[in-house]
């Protein structure tokens, strides 16, 4: 069973930054493609971003482009999601997740590891 261990949610102000990382014990990240989702009450899963196996350059939804910065850290074996200039509309639960595919995918169902999720919560 594959773990990924979310962590880093909390509280912040509109405007602030919080830093999510997802650890992956008996999984090695580098051969996976990986990724971060959210999900606000009420809505679908949506992806917010991530990596490919096939490629080291990270991927974004428009909604989070040129606010947050996904990156893998093949030494600890994490990775992470730096979230900047936050909005109330960011408030979600965010999910790591991780796929033996190629290439990441905006589809949730596509993927075959999932965390259990942490809070993040924007202030208005």
């Amino acid at each position: 069973q594959v773990q990924l261990i979310e962590s880093g949610g909390g509280l912040v102000q509109a405007g602030g930054s919080l830093r999510l990382s997802c650890a992956a014990p008996g999984r090695t990240l580098y051969y996976s493609s990986v990724g971060w989702f959210r999900q606000a009450p009420g809505k679908e899963r949506e992806f917010v971003g991530g990596i490919s196996r096939a490629a080291n350059t990270p991927a974004y939804a428009d909604s989070v482009k040129g606010r947050f910065t996904i990156s893998r850290d093949d030494v600890k074996n994490t990775l992470n999601l730096q979230m900047a200039r936050l909005q109330p509309e960011d408030t979600a639960v965010y999910y790591c997740a991780a796929r033996d595919g190629m290439l990441v995918t905006t589809a949730p169902a596509a993927y075959d590891y999932w965390g259990q999720g942490t809070q993040v919560t924007v202030s208005s």
